[in-house]
């Protein structure tokens, strides 16, 4: 099991940055907005669930892994102790692992997304040039 829920966390990594990086500290509290990225809702809705299955007592430690790993998404800390509420919660309800395993694509899958104003977003970029008025000279 505990192998399980470090792939699950792994994988689900992505997904939970770009929930942070899009809805900020208050993801917990924000319902899935339609102009954000599938990336980031998955993301969402993954610490929506996390944090409804933990006991009351203890969602304050998640609610503040969630607000400092927002509050700066470049600390690796303050990630890893996001994901390990992430894994105390997993490891104490086995159920809920099987429900958001199901939730991500399948190992293998890729997922794509741009956020923010002329973002762009590819599995491979050679060149890419974006704003107003470029000129390419030789």
């Amino acid at each position: 099991m505990k192998a399980e829920i470090a792939q699950f966390v792994e994988q689900a990594g992505p997904y939970l940055s770009a929930a942070l990086c899009s809805y900020g500290a208050g993801v917990l509290a924000r319902a899935e907005d339609a102009a954000v990225g599938a990336t980031a809702n998955a993301g969402r809705s993954i610490l929506h669930a996390v944090w409804r299955r933990r006991s009351p007592a203890r969602r304050p430690e998640l609610e503040t892994a969630v607000r400092e790993a927002a509050g700066d998404p470049g600390d690796a800390d303050a990630a890893a102790a996001l994901r390990q509420q992430i894994k105390r919660t997993l490891r104490e309800d086995p159920q809920l692992l099987a429900e958001l395993t199901a939730q991500l694509p399948a190992t293998g899958a890729v997922t794509i997304t741009a956020a923010g104003e002329r973002s762009i977003a590819a599995q491979r970029i050679g060149t890419a040039i974006t704003g107003d008025n470029v000129k390419i000279r030789p």
